[in-house]
């Protein structure tokens, strides 16, 4: 998957989850309001029904009468319950849907059940007409259940709504990511392709400029010490800019897949002659070079690419070095990956540079004032390596203790 994919995605995927959350915000507070106005009108409707009845109520023999003018079939359709009680708490009459689990309190005006059978009842006192004695108390009540179904409706609906917002913009939000990001994706394929060429162009006069000092070098009898010094400078200079050039050169196609010659490569092998092939210069600044490898190591890639990542990889360590110090190599395959660690004793990068060390041309202080020499592009050549073999690279490193590059690939199956 390429940068640009990946950019796209992680773009869109951002713009999904603040979309999201402004949604579910914006849902939750209709919600919130909605509901509230529902449950507003219920207990409105239940106090002007008891209102009217307390308005119509007498005491008649010790006993509180009702007006007939609340029958049980209408109370029955609205899933209404009309209760009398009095003073002591004691029910005296009911009409309407029998309500048996609702405890009765006189001393609270609303109350909501929401166990077994979801009711809302209202209480009211009633006072003699004549005295303004207290007499009694009418419960109104009523099934929360047709409440209940309509916000579940409403959540159904938000919720939906919601899937429906959430994939159109999913679609829409693709759509602009491509739109924007592809001029981005076609200039940075220009720059390459200039990088390429430009570096392409650069070879044969360096190479020219380089074989003409390493002659004048090789003839240099009567030449003057001063202008020696001047031919090894400028062969020295060109060697550098040759290098840098081909690096360059290696990145612009390092994208390419059709670059890459891929087969079945022993990583063991290839790794093992590596270290040979560097333990000479170990040897020389004093470093240990040791290779462990604990299982067979194989994979399918380009082997030439994969012996350039991994050059950078011991280079880098061997570069940044101290003598006395040791470098350690680790291979390991674990299920369907390959890991493999490249660890030193080194000077360490501080914390704050670790997610600057694969960019291009970048080189913390503490490397410059030690060693010497190099592009800046070895580790962002190895990562672009490795990630073209669908793997990746990570680093962790200490000032002072040493720095541990760890290289994940697929293995072969």
């Amino acid at each position: 998957m390429s940068n640009f994919k990946q950019i796209r995605i992680r773009l869109l995927l951002s713009n999904l989850l603040v979309f999201a959350i402004v949604l579910t915000g914006f849902a939750v507070a209709v919600r919130f309001v909605f509901v509230r106005n529902l449950r507003q009108q219920l207990t409105n409707q239940l106090v002007t029904l008891g209102l009217g009845a307390a308005a119509g109520a007498e005491l008649e023999d010790g006993e509180i009468e009702l007006e007939t003018n609340f029958s049980e079939g209408a109370l029955e359709e609205q899933d209404q319950t009309l209760q009398v009680f009095d003073v002591q708490g004691r029910l005296l009459e009911q009409r309407g849907e029998p309500m048996r689990t609702l405890r009765f309190s006189p001393t609270l005006t609303v109350q909501v059940q929401t166990q077994a059978r979801s009711v809302q009842a209202v209480t009211l006192p009633v006072f003699d007409n004549e005295d303004e004695q207290l007499i009694g108390y009418i419960r109104v009540s009523q099934s929360l259940e047709e409440l209940n179904e309509t916000i579940n409706e409403l959540d159904w609906g938000f919720g939906f709504g919601a899937f429906v917002g959430l994939l159109l913009y999913a679609i829409g939000g693709s759509w602009l990511n491509r739109q924007v990001m592809q001029p981005i994706e076609e200039s940075y394929e220009r720059l390459k392709q200039f990088t390429a060429d430009a570096s392409h162009e650069l070879r044969s006069p360096l190479m020219a400029v380089s074989t003409n000092a390493e002659v004048a070098l090789t003839y240099a009898q009567g030449m003057r010490a001063t202008d020696e010094e001047k031919f090894r400078a400028i062969a020295s200079a060109a060697n550098q800019m040759s290098q840098l050039t081909e690096d360059l050169l290696l990145l612009a196609r390092t994208g390419q897949v059709a670059d890459f010659e891929y087969q079945t490569i022993d990583l063991t092998a290839l790794l093992v002659d590596l270290v040979r092939l560097y333990q000479p210069q170990a040897e020389a600044k004093e470093i240990e070079l040791k290779l462990e490898a604990r299982n067979h190591l194989e994979l399918v890639g380009d082997e030439a690419k994969l012996i350039r990542a991994f050059t950078n990889l011991i280079q880098n360590a061997l570069q940044y070095t101290l003598p006395g110090g040791k470098v350690e190599i680790i291979g390991v395959a674990l299920n369907r990956e390959i890991q493999v660690t490249v660890a030193d004793t080194g000077i360490g990068i501080a914390s704050e540079d670790l997610n600057k060390v694969f960019e291009r041309l970048w080189r913390g202080d503490s490397s410059r004032s030690y060693a010497q020499g190099g592009s800046g592009l070895g580790l962002a050549i190895a990562q672009a390596i490795i990630r073209q073999h669908g793997g990746g690279i990570t680093v962790t490193s200490q000032v002072g203790i040493g720095s541990c590059f760890q290289v994940c690939l697929p293995a072969s199956s």
